[in-house]
């Protein structure tokens, strides 16, 4: 049988609607390169006319100008049909696409849910709250050790009055240290003399006189 009648042909995919927009638009693009071709044609012929006078050639040029400008209002009209067509495949393309974007985050709500409701027999409240009763016994036992770590043995008690009046006496010490008088004092001793001691001498009429009492020639 198959080899009197042949196999039918496997049939292909069924048109999508991103496809049927992109026929659309390619087909209203050509007639929009078709209307610009007219309008060239068109101001030709316009101009031809303004140059001419009334007459038989200037009436044969203006039926041409006028089948011009038939045949580009009837592509426009086909132009804007088939842009009014793309417009309608768009928004119904985009309601598809967002009730399945709705499906989809529909389903992964539903899974969310299946998930936590797992997750949450899982998780006792009761051993939740056991936790947090053990812990804190634990931090206040923490605490007690701390305290206990840090008590302090054989501390004689002290009167405050003491301490008070030890505190301005070591004031009084602190201040005495910082007396700069002894400064004073240094500044008003005389001054130390300069100069390196000699071991010259003189006589009683006050002339340098060497080791021998003789006097001293002066250096030249």
């Amino acid at each position: 049988m198959n080899r009197l009648f042949g196999r039918a042909k496997p049939k292909g995919p069924p048109p999508n609607l991103t496809d049927c927009i992109g026929s659309v638009d390619g087909r209203a693009e050509s007639i929009d390169k078709k209307i610009a071709r007219l309008d060239v044609e068109l101001a030709k012929y316009k101009d031809q006319m303004k140059k001419m006078r009334e007459g038989g050639a200037k009436n044969m040029v203006k039926q041409k100008a006028m089948r011009i400008l038939k045949q580009k209002r009837m592509y426009e009209q086909q132009r804007d049909n088939l842009m009014q067509q793309s417009f309608n495949m768009e928004q119904a393309n985009y309601t598809i696409q967002s009730l399945k974007d709705t499906k989809t985050t529909v389903d992964a709500m539903k899974t969310g849910v299946k998930e936590m409701k797992k997750a949450y027999k899982q998780v006792k409240i009761d051993q939740i709250e056991n936790i947090q009763d053990q812990l804190e016994d634990m931090m206040e036992e923490a605490n007690d050790v701390q305290e206990a770590l840090s008590r302090s043995y054989g501390t004689p008690e002290i009167d405050e009055d003491d301490l008070e009046a030890e505190l301005d006496a070591l004031g009084d010490e602190l201040l005495a240290d910082e007396d700069s008088s002894y400064l004073d004092e240094a500044a008003s001793a005389p001054s130390i003399p300069e100069g390196v001691p000699s071991d010259a001498k003189t006589n009683k009429d006050g002339v340098l006189v060497d080791e021998f009492g003789l006097p001293q020639i002066p250096a030249t």
